[in-house]
C-alpha cells in the first residue's frame, strides 16, 4: 500500500525477541532537520531504540532523550512547526520538556495535550492536512480548536488514527462511517486490514516512520 502511494519502503530486520518492535513509530521521531531517539515508557520496549536509530542515522543526525524522561512516538503529533504531545501513561512531563528543549533549536514549538482512556495521543487524533481528525472523548478538543477539528462518529471511537500521505488518507477498513465522513470532505481514502494490530490498540500510524530524504 505504501509503495502504491509513491513511497520508497525500507523493511527492517525482524527482532523476534521484541514483538512490539513492529510499532516502529514509538522509539523515534523524525523531523526535517534531525531525528530524536526517544525514551519509551515501558522498559521492555527500550531495546527497540538502538536498532532503529542505526538505520535512521543514515538519513538524519540524532538527538537523544534519556531516562528519567519517558516519551513514546505515538504521543507526538506534528502539525507544521508545532509538536502536540499527549500526557499519557507512556509519556511524562520530563519527556515533554526534553523534547521541547531539543526541537526549539530547530524552530519547533511543543504543546502538551490532555488525554484519557487511550494508549497514545494518536489513538485519539491525527492530522488530515492542517485539520485534525479527533475523538473528543479521548483527547482535549480545545487543544486543536485552531485546526478545525473533525470528530469521528461515536460508533467508531478508534477511527481517528489515520495516516496522511500526499493526496491520500490511509486508515483501517473497519471504520466505514469515518471513511464516508472523510470522503464527504473531498479527501481520497485508502483502507487496509490491520485488524490484528488493532487488537493491541494499534493503528496505521504505528507501523511506519515516514519522512523525506
Amino acid at each position: 500500500m505504501l509503495e502504491s502511494c509513491g513511497l520508497e519502503v525500507v523493511v527492517l530486520p525482524a527482532l523476534d525477541d521484541l514483538p512490539d518492535s513492529v510499532f516502529v513509530e514509538d522509539p523515534v521521531h523524525v523531523l526535517d532537520e534531525i531525528a530524536i531517539a526517544l525514551s519509551p515508557g515501558v522498559p521492555s520496549r527500550r531495546p527497540e531504540v538502538e536498532p532503529l536509530i542505526e538505520v535512521i542515522g543514515e538519513y538524519r543526525p540524532i538527538a537523544r532523550i534519556e531516562l528519567p524522561a519517558t516519551i513514546d512516538g505515538g504521543d507526538i503529533l506534528r502539525i507544521g512547526r508545532t509538536l502536540f504531545v499527549g500526557r499519557s501513561t507512556r509519556t511524562n512531563d520530563a519527556g515533554i520538556h526534553a523534547l521541547a528543549a531539543i526541537v526549539s533549536e530547530h524552530g519547533y514549538s511543543v504543546r502538551a495535550v490532555a488525554m484519557r482512556d487511550c494508549l497514545h495521543l494518536k489513538s485519539g487524533c491525527t492530522a488530515i492536512g492542517r485539520r485534525v481528525l479527533i475523538n473528543s472523548g479521548w483527547v482535549d478538543l480545545d487543544a486543536f480548536r485552531e485546526h478545525d477539528p473533525l470528530p469521528v462518529p461515536s460508533a467508531e471511537p478508534a477511527a481517528a488514527d489515520v495516516l496522511s500521505l500526499p493526496g491520500t488518507i490511509v486508515m483501517p477498513d473497519s471504520f466505514p462511517r469515518t471513511v464516508g465522513r472523510l470522503e464527504a470532505q473531498g479527501l481520497s481514502v485508502v483502507t487496509v486490514d490491520v485488524s490484528e494490530f488493532q487488537n493491541a490498540e494499534a493503528g496505521v500510524t504505528c507501523l511506519s516512520v515516514i519522512f523525506d530524504e
